[in-house]
């Protein structure tokens, strides 16, 4: 694998950047969803927003942001990894900040959602796609085109 540039550093981070948002609209929106049309706990909206959020993003961030040519399964696998961390801490974070505190329910979701975005860009870049970033064939045809010019 290739040093990155500073120019691609930028653009990796601008890419999960964006895909964070897709993904942070459908988990809101899910648990949103969910927590104004059923009975369900907060949590439980909270950790089926959250479920949907991650296989979206995971799949987009695998295949253009980090461009990575990796076992799917292993890949997937170091992600489960980091949400059975994350999930029961920021699930247990949700309920004490909307139950036991009180806080606004909304509010908390941003909070978390920012947490969950910056611990799993840390995550993502330097422990499940490292050593695999641009070798999938969208980055090698890049490559390709690059080296004509």
């Amino acid at each position: 694998m290739a040093k990155l540039s500073k120019r691609d550093n930028i653009l990796q981070a601008v890419k999960f950047t964006l895909f964070s948002i897709s993904a942070g609209v459908i988990q809101l929106g899910a648990s949103a969803l969910l927590h104004e049309l059923t009975p369900l706990p907060d949590w439980a909206d909270y950790l089926i927003g959250l479920v949907l959020s991650v296989i979206w993003n995971f799949t987009l961030n695998r295949e253009f942001t980090f461009k990575s040519a990796n076992n799917v399964p292993v890949a997937m696998a170091k992600v489960f990894g980091f949400y059975c961390v994350f999930t029961p801490l920021s699930t247990w974070l949700v309920d004490f900040l909307t139950g036991t505190a009180g806080w606004p329910y909304y509010l908390v979701q941003a909070l978390v959602m920012i947490l969950n975005f910056v611990t799993e860009f840390l995550f993502d870049r330097f422990v499940v796609f490292r050593g695999s970033i641009n070798t999938n064939a969208r980055a090698q045809r890049e490559q390709e085109k690059k080296e004509k010019k």
